[in-house]
């Protein structure tokens, strides 16, 4: 046993359940990436670590709804953006297609905070947009988690690398999302 993992035994698991969502709120691939590794490493339970991903994840992406709905009091603002051409065909496609576009908000690198936002504030009906949130970030995090959890249970990383994989899963998955997201860029300009 490792001298971090020896460190994180000391705390309870109900501790450690809450700073992963809390972590969550802030880099949500870390935090998947940091539950796969503990759950790998023993330190927390598999059933503990992907339940407080997953209401770490839900409730954030609940947050940013909220937040485009309270920021809809702003009378400016709401002038503002509801006088731009590109803004409305945004809320027509939010409100017409809203599962199948928020879900796919969830896998797209950089659209997250815009397009949680902007359904609270187009008041995309709250239902679609749980069922659409809950798809997404089950898949999502069981992808990655699983991924990163397998890789924790090879004997050789395990021994050898331990939390290193944390920063090295990080960067892959950096990677993978810069490519996708190039990768969708270039669909769309040839599209259009």
């Amino acid at each position: 046993m490792n001298e971090t993992t020896a460190t994180l035994l000391t705390y309870s698991p109900l501790t450690l359940f809450f700073a992963v969502i809390l972590l969550s709120y802030l880099l949500e691939d870390l935090a998947i990436i940091s539950a796969a590794v503990a759950a790998s490493q023993d330190v927390m339970s598999l059933p503990l670590a992907l339940l407080a991903i997953f209401i770490g994840i839900a409730t954030g992406d609940l947050g940013l709804y909220g937040l485009g709905l309270w920021a809809r009091k702003w009378r400016a603002l709401r002038g503002f953006l509801l006088t731009k051409q590109s803004v409305r065909f945004l809320r027509r496609k939010l409100r017409t297609h809203a599962f199948g576009n928020i879900f796919l908000i969830r896998f797209i690198p950089g659209l997250r905070f815009v397009g949680f936002c902007l359904s609270g504030f187009f008041r995309v009906g709250l239902r679609p947009f749980l069922m659409a949130v809950i798809a997404a970030t089950a898949i999502w995090t069981a992808l990655v988690f699983t991924a990163v959890y397998q890789l924790g249970e090879i004997d050789w990383i395990n021994r050898n690398v331990s939390w290193g994989l944390i920063p090295l899963a990080l960067i892959a998955l950096f990677v993978v999302n810069r490519v996708a997201g190039r990768k969708l860029k270039e669909k769309t300009v040839c599209t259009d």
